[in-house]
């Protein structure tokens, strides 16, 4: 990696590379924070605090219960959870024994999660209640023979933890009935661990540590194969990347995270908890993000430093009329994923908050940080940053060529972060890897001089009106900077006069909002054939779970 522009953007402190040799395995991580941090905090759900010392305790214990079970090194088990103490406690378990997590949407149909267990060969699965009517429609296709089901107030103590079991099952009637022949509850299989032994298995940097889905925006869904050395690159890449903003914490203050991202999702995953972990610090477990007041009610009391968030929560949070009820100002990093970062609800949350979204950018296969803005900047660049040390990206043409700066192409990443490859599918592997070692994003960007990167568009989402290219970004930021616009998407449909047009879906902020006023803002701002020839109004936009509005359900 010899010529990289951008490391003159970097700031004070932040090295070229890290030494990525801190550990052998995210095992030996975690065990480290275990030791180093006992007696602090790791996670607080609904004002229920685990500490490091419980964390190790408690995943000791599961993991010996899993080991029982005849389960051999490398197998895999099955997450499939919100954020709740039992996810954690799990994803420890499951490392520490030797085995490979799957994460699991849990919002996934039957015929979803079907695919997913056939597909990663998964013995085991650990389940919240609320879904399990949905394994229990598909598990006589897979390979699962134990299941484990929790249930949301499990680790809350007695009291608490029955009425919360109550409410979610009785009032709110959130859990669907069941039936799973065999299953073990999850205080049922720590008490029957605790009487085990866990066998610390020896790990490589090598060894699989998580099979992590993508959301199959491209085709079927794939296990991006994420090894032990993978995680722990991102892990301490992010942590050198973090670190100038992280200084402005008070000596002896514990970093607190805001886990509002799934950690089912790689975002949270890596930053929350395993960088977290790696920091000594606090997640706060927020089990649904949609929630809007649970999430405020659950942060109203705590003092944070860290946010990491999608473009479509920072704009429901900083929209919402309870917004003050919470005190942001120890808010070092807002930390924006997973989709692009619109200039309007960047400005709205700086001037809110006074701290600016500092959008970064990466993939499932990328574990999942590949770029991000300085978190010294003071402006929101509209730019997804530059590479995080020891990591290269570049842009390519389609037969893999290095394109010039200023070219528009496909992005491609090279880094330690970088997958092992799709699970069983060499096929599709050698899609994306090119001999060079680089991995080919899909993605649609362009370099400037300084070396900051800009995402243009996914390829399949680009727009073709009459042989021009019109991507969707583009039009859904400048509608979204309209005053009455609380959320927008562009998406292609056919058209017979020039092959395709733009249309538009928008969420109203002022009902007063008309399509004429749209239509006006876009004749200012937006070349004839980028200006949508359909509007189309809705209550609201089909998402992921994790809040990244999906172009895809709209065009079908």
């Amino acid at each position: 990696m010899t010529d990289r522009p951008w490391l003159a953007a970097y700031p004070q402190g932040v090295p070229a590379d890290v030494d990525l040799n801190a550990y052998p395995s995210l095992v030996a991580l975690m065990e480290d924070s275990f030791r180093r941090y006992a007696d602090r905090s790791a996670f607080r759900f609904m004002g229920v605090d685990l500490t490091y010392r419980e964390l190790d305790r408690l995943s000791a214990q599961f993991g010996a219960y899993l080991q029982s079970l005849g389960l051999e090194k490398g197998d895999r088990v099955a997450l499939m959870m919100p954020n709740v103490l039992q996810y954690p406690i799990a994803v420890a378990a499951v490392l520490r024994a030797g085995f490979v997590v799957v994460n699991v949407n849990p919002l996934y149909t039957a015929r979803e999660l079907s695919h997913q267990l056939q597909d990663s060969g998964a013995k085991a699965m650990v389940i919240l209640e609320n879904f399990a009517h949905v394994l229990q429609q598909c598990r006589e296709q897979t390979h699962v023979r134990h299941v484990v089901v929790c249930a949301m107030g499990d680790r809350l103590g007695l009291a608490k933890g029955a009425l919360v079991n109550f409410v979610v099952r009785r009032v709110k009637k959130m859990v669907p009935a069941f039936s799973l022949p065999g299953l073990v509850r999850f205080n049922d299989a720590l008490a029957i661990g605790a009487g085990k032994s866990l066998v610390t298995p020896t790990f490589e940097g090598t060894d699989i540590a998580v099979l992590q889905y993508t959301g199959g925006t491209t085709g079927v869904s794939k296990g991006a194969v994420l090894l032990h050395r993978n995680l722990l690159a991102n892990v301490l890449q992010s942590e050198a990347w973090n670190s100038p903003a992280l200084k402005r914490v008070p000596e002896g203050d514990q970093l607190v995270l805001v886990c509002a991202l799934p950690l089912y999702h790689i975002f949270a995953f890596t930053v929350n908890m395993m960088l977290g972990m790696r920091q000594g610090a606090k997640s706060i477990l927020i089990p649904n993000p949609r929630d809007i007041p649970a999430l405020f009610g659950a942060l109203k009391n705590e003092r944070f430093h860290v946010f990491p968030a999608v473009n479509t929560l920072f704009n429901a949070l900083a929209n919402h009329p309870q917004f003050n009820t919470v005190n942001w100002s120890n808010l070092v990093v807002s930390l924006g994923g997973g989709m692009a970062v619109q200039a309007a609800v960047a400005k709205l949350w700086l001037e809110k908050t006074g701290c600016p979204i500092c959008e970064g950018y990466g993939l499932s296969e990328t574990s999942p940080s590949a770029s991000c803005n300085p978190v010294t900047s003071q402006a929101f660049s509209g730019t997804i940053g530059v590479p995080l040390p020891n990591t290269a990206m570049k842009i390519v043409d389609d037969d893999g060529r290095e394109m010039a700066v200023g070219e528009v192409g496909e992005i491609a990443i090279a880094g330690p972060q970088v997958m092992a490859g799709y699970w069983q599918r060499p096929d599709e592997t050698a899609r994306v890897m090119m001999p060079d070692g680089f991995f080919k994003t899909g993605d649609v960007g362009v370099m400037d001089e300084r070396g900051f990167f800009r995402i243009v568009d996914r390829k399949k989402d680009m727009i073709l009106v009459s042989g021009f290219n019109v991507y969707p970004n583009e039009v859904e930021d400048v509608v979204a900077s309209l005053a009455g616009v609380l959320e927008c998407a562009a998406i292609g449909v056919p058209d017979e006069h020039s092959s395709e047009a733009v249309k538009l879906v928008v969420v109203k902020k002022d009902p007063a909002l008309t399509e004429a006023a749209i239509r006006a803002h876009c004749r200012e701002n937006l070349t004839g054939y980028k200006q949508p020839k359909i509007i189309e109004f809705r209550q609201e936009l089909p998402k992921t779970p994790v809040g990244k509005v999906l172009r895809r359900e709209l065009r079908e």
